[in-house]
């Protein structure tokens, strides 16, 4: 047995050197050097890239703005609102969502509720605050149709040419209709609006992360794309938009399973605008578990690439050369974290090769992840410092906690990235997208929120 084994210790270190000299003959090293510049270079550019682009939308759109964050702005005309509100097991939340909807510092609005085959008693709440309040309307699929098929059902029957809609479980700020409405009066040309999202459970060190990445990661992007021309994708659980627009693109796609991010492709590829209004706040809930946050960027990553699939051929014409550098950045973004999985992987292979540090201590050169920390706490810096005004407790209070972003949700959106991409190649074209429960963090600690 002894001699056995010591053959087989034997062969297998032969084929350990043999697997070594072939290696060392292809140029290995010359790829495994440029996948890791790539990897670390990567976040390092567009992190500036998005704060000059952020910085720039501050400068000039925010800085020197007369008007404080609670006021309403004048508007030339006050045309009628419609308010959608899609609504799938919301009994816990949508009694406080329609309660703050009802103060909003607008003169005419409706509010259409549309319960999509709830299995809880959404409906019956739904329709026992339309027996209280007249501006309520609610609309009732009687099973599931997902959250596009809803907002297009509600947006056939209202009774406005600008529709404002938000998730079930939000809290609309009580001029965020008019901050958007703005928009709509004062250029034909734009289509929708997308709003400011704001974090309300603040409990868990998820939710604290997600609080400085709205701010860091999610509102310095979107400053920054307006900047540079076109923007990736509206907030779902905040958006406004043209009726008209809307009618001439389609309406939501059924099949897409994130209408958001599928909407406002078709609608910058037809020519519409799309501006972000910061002052249009929205509080909403986000998982504050790892396996909720994992459901959420997978979905989000899933229809990131679903969009890229389905509109590649449209971007060959004049009107849609705006959208190429988003596209672009979309593509690497993708391959960026298909190429950090693909080093992870080969890692073992190295160590078996009795090479351990071939391709994991490439992953971290001393000076280049300095760089990268720094330049991490700097865009945190600079862009907690822009939307500080947006946040009524300190912006600096959630600095300590957002320096964990790069650990905990870059791991985790390398991931989601992958798995996204998967199940967008698989998908079969047509099939519906439903609603799924959702994480919406620990209930006790939602409502600290905005007063």
């Amino acid at each position: 047995m002894g001699a056995w084994v010591d053959s087989l210790n034997h062969w297998l270190t032969s084929q350990s050197w043999l697997w070594q000299e072939q290696l060392e003959a292809m140029p290995w090293q010359s790829l495994e050097q440029a996948l890791s510049l790539f990897v670390f270079y990567y976040p390092l550019v567009m992190a500036y890239i998005w704060m000059i682009g952020g910085s720039l939308y501050y400068f000039r759109r925010e800085w020197q703005n007369p008007l404080a964050l609670d006021a309403t702005p004048e508007l030339p005309d006050y045309p009628p609102v419609s308010i959608l509100i899609p609504c799938y097991n919301e009994s816990e939340n949508i009694r406080e969502t329609i309660s703050h909807l009802l103060h909003q510092n607008y003169p005419h609005y409706e509010i259409i509720a549309i319960n999509d085959g709830s299995k809880d008693n959404t409906l019956a709440i739904l329709q026992e605050l339309a027996a209280q309040h007249p501006q309520v309307r609610v609309v009732n699929l009687a099973s599931n149709q997902g959250k596009a098929v809803g907002l297009r059902t509600a947006a056939l029957l209202a009774n406005s040419e600008y529709l404002v809609c938000i998730d079930g479980d939000a809290l609309l700020a009580d001029n965020a209709v008019a901050w958007m409405l703005r928009h709509f009066l004062s250029n034909p040309k734009v289509g929708a609006v997308t709003g400011n999202p704001r974090i309300r459970n603040r409990s868990t060190l998820l939710g604290k992360i997600q609080v400085g990445e709205f701010s860091a990661i999610v509102g310095m992007i979107k400053r920054a794309q307006r900047s540079y021309g076109r923007i990736f994708t509206i907030s779902g659980v905040i958006a406004a938009f043209r009726k008209s627009a809307l009618h001439e693109v389609g309406y939501w796609s059924p099949d897409m399973i994130t209408e958001d991010i599928d909407i406002s492709w078709k609608l910058q590829l037809a020519g519409w605008q799309i501006p972000f209004e910061t002052q249009a706040l929205c509080w909403v809930l986000m998982p504050e578990t790892l396996n909720g946050l994992w459901r959420q960027r997978s979905r989000w990553a899933q229809g990131g690439v679903e969009v890229l699939m389905r509109y590649f051929s449209s971007l060959f014409n004049r009107r849609a050369l705006p959208m190429w550098p988003l596209y672009l950045e979309c593509c690497i973004s993708l391959l960026w974290s298909l190429t950090v999985l693909l080093l992870i992987l080969l890692a073992p292979l190295h160590v078996w090769l009795d090479n351990p540090q071939a391709m994991l201590g490439d992953l971290s050169p001393s000076w280049t992840s300095m760089l990268l920390s720094l330049t991490c706490l700097l865009q945190f810096a600079v862009s907690l410092s822009i939307d500080a005004r947006y946040e009524q407790q300190s912006g600096g209070r959630y600095y300590y906690w957002i320096i964990w972003y790069p650990i905990v949700y870059w791991l985790i959106n390398i991931g989601t990235a992958v798995n996204g991409f998967i199940k967008a190649v698989r998908k079969k074209r047509g099939q519906r997208a439903v609603w799924v429960t959702l994480d919406r963090g620990l209930k006790d600690h939602a409502k600290t929120h905005h007063q």
